[in-house]
């Protein structure tokens, strides 16, 4: 059997490229919305929060999904079903671009978290099999940075194409086609898996056995609030920013609301440097220090100068890419044989912080304005803040 792919070396490149790729494509279909959220307000009539379906719809039923892609890959193998997973999320973005009415389009939406599901555990699966010990952290630091060129790209492009366009859908559509072109990319270029066995013959009940042995792991449900506070505290600052930017004291243009996303490139560096630096000094006292980060972050959007509002977005996502990279790395690490479970809970969590959070936030921000949401994102960080304490703990004693 092989020993694993060492950092460095070509198959390690290949992988690197190739789930660059995979994440690029997961998030820019994932999040492409997120800008034309006060345009889907307009044009159905909608308030903020119901706006924001268009994204939880496709978070919660992601989240869901996760439980079968875990056992599902464990029988048809990892490969396959990411590759499967992309070429269907990419026709499916097209399809919700030619949805004739908001019902359609959320039916659409749904279908695409269902058939993302395939990537996101089975990404980190892939790696925690697949590579040495010594890799695994800087590696996905490298997949983590694709979804955030993804988010990024998937925001930018379709906020750019929508006021060109002044066409919600050919910026959706736009999204889809790119979507495309990265799944072709990650075919090519992924390796075989060389580690992985198939599982015939899974029951429901062994699967459920599986899950339960996982969620037993030493230090995981800290992990998996961490996924939930995470997610949900960057998904609703993110959904909701476009309305305070586009309203006083600001006015800016869709344009500019979409070049704000740029900032998503604070994510790339930082998910590699946080995996690397938790490997080193401790992946609790950086956990740490992501949290604060995201609550600093969140601070400094509440004034009411541009440059200081983009420079806190900007901090945030730093430190929200960085606790996901030591957080999701964590889990590979911590856990048993059943590495496509604890990941696949993992990621239940992450998801459902952004479909549960993302969506009431927006009742919070109708109700109590910018700062309201901002005590809501900050307390979020402080959970993230607690469960690093823990995490060390346990770390300590295994």
């Amino acid at each position: 059997m092989s020993e694993g792919f060492t950092r460095g070396s070509p198959e390690y490149r290949r992988v690197a490229v190739a789930l660059f790729a995979a994440g690029f494509a997961t998030f820019a279909l994932l999040y492409s919305v997120q800008p034309l959220m006060p345009l889907f307000a307009a044009r159905f009539g909608l308030n903020p929060a119901d706006s924001s379906l268009a994204l939880s719809f496709s978070t919660a039923a992601l989240a869901l999904s996760l439980l079968a892609a875990g056992a599902m890959a464990d029988r048809v193998g990892r490969k396959t079903l990411m590759t499967a997973s992309l070429f269907a999320s990419a026709a499916l973005t097209v399809v919700a671009a030619l949805a004739p009415n908001w019902p359609m389009l959320l039916v659409a939406r749904t279908l695409l978290g269902v058939a993302l599901a395939g990537v996101p555990a089975i990404a980190m699966t892939y790696l925690a099999e697949e590579a040495k010990a010594e890799a695994l952290g800087s590696i996905m630091g490298l997949y983590v940075g694709g979804t955030a060129v993804g988010g990024m790209s998937g925001r930018l492009l379709s906020g750019l194409l929508a006021d060109f366009t002044g066409d919600w859908r050919m910026a959706v559509g736009g999204v889809g086609l790119a979507g495309l072109a990265a799944a072709v990319a990650f075919v090519k270029l992924l390796p075989p898996s060389r580690r992985f066995h198939p599982r015939a013959g899974l029951t429901v009940r062994q699967q459920v056995r599986d899950y339960a042995a996982s969620s037993r792991t030493p230090g995981l449900p800290w992990l998996l609030l961490c996924g939930f506070c995470l997610m949900g505290g960057f998904v609703t600052l993110y959904n909701y920013v476009g309305f305070r930017l586009l309203g006083p004291p600001f006015h800016l243009s869709h344009a500019a609301v979409a070049l704000i996303f740029l900032v998503y490139l604070a994510g790339v560096p930082a998910s590699p440097f946080f995996g690397s630096l938790g490997g080193r000094v401790g992946r609790g006292p950086v956990l740490a220090a992501a949290a604060v980060m995201i609550a600093a972050g969140a601070a400094l959007t509440l004034s009411h100068s541009v440059a200081l509002t983009v420079l806190g977005v900007a901090v945030l996502t730093a430190g929200f890419f960085g606790g996901h990279a030591l957080a999701s790395g964590w889990v590979g690490r911590l856990a048993g044989p059943a590495k496509a479970q604890a990941a696949s809970l993992y990621l239940l969590f992450y998801y459902a912080g952004s479909s549960l959070v993302g969506s009431s936030g927006g009742h919070v921000f109708s109700a109590g304005g910018w700062g309201a949401l901002i005590m809501l994102v900050s307390g979020l960080a402080g959970l993230v803040l607690l469960a690093a304490w823990r995490l060390n703990v346990v770390e300590q004693q295994l």
